[in-house]
C-alpha cells in the first residue's frame, strides 16, 4: 500500500502542516483509512494528524459525524454534500484546524448510470470556513481508484491550504 511517492506525498503533507501549526483529521468511507495510514506512517506525525475516521456506512456516517438523514437521502453518500458534511463533523468532533473527507465508488460493483465506478466525492474543510468539494472519476481496478483518491485528497490539501 505504502511506495515512495504516497511517503514523499504524506512527508510533504506533514511538513506543510508542521510549519502552519495546524492538525488534519480525516473521514474515509471508500478509502477505508488509507489517508490515515499513509499519514501516520511517517514517524512524528501525531504532531500534526489528530485522527481519523472510516465511515463506511451511512449509519456510520451519521451516528460518527452527524451527517443528516436528509443528505443521505436527496443525494446519496457518494456526493459532495455529503463529503462537506462529513468535513463539518469531523472538525467539530476532532477540533482540528483542517478536515478532509472521501467517498466513492471503487467497485468492481456499485456503481451505476449516474455514478459509475470509479466515481469518488471529496471534502476539505478549515476550521471557520465552508468546506470545499469535488468529484474525480478513477479508472482502473478497487486498488487503482482508492490509490488515485488518497493522492487526489492529499495533493488538494496543499493546494486549497497554502
Amino acid at each position: 500500500m505504502m511506495d515512495a511517492h504516497l511517503d514523499a506525498l504524506a512527508r510533504r503533507v506533514g511538513e506543510h502542516l508542521q510549519a502552519r501549526h495546524w492538525r488534519l483529521a480525516t473521514a474515509e468511507s471508500c478509502t477505508g483509512g488509507w489517508v490515515a495510514q499513509v499519514v501516520t506512517a511517517i514517524a512524528g506525525s501525531s504532531a500534526w494528524f489528530d485522527g481519523g475516521f472510516v465511515t463506511y456506512s451511512n449509519e456510520a456516517k451519521q451516528r460518527l459525524l452527524g451527517v443528516p438523514s436528509i443528505t443521505l437521502a436527496r443525494h446519496g453518500a457518494v456526493s459532495e454534500a455529503t463529503t462537506a458534511a462529513m468535513v463539518r463533523g469531523t472538525l467539530e468532533r476532532c477540533g482540528t484546524e483542517l478536515a478532509l473527507s472521501i467517498s466513492g465508488i471503487a467497485g468492481p460493483g456499485g456503481g451505476s448510470p449516474t455514478k459509475p465506478v470509479g466515481t469518488v466525492c471529496f471534502g476539505w474543510g478549515k476550521a471557520g470556513e465552508a468546506p470545499r468539494t469535488a468529484t474525480c472519476h478513477f479508472k482502473g481496478d478497487r486498488e487503482s481508484v482508492r490509490r488515485q483518491a488518497v493522492i487526489h485528497a492529499l495533493e488538494t490539501l496543499l493546494a486549497h491550504y497554502p
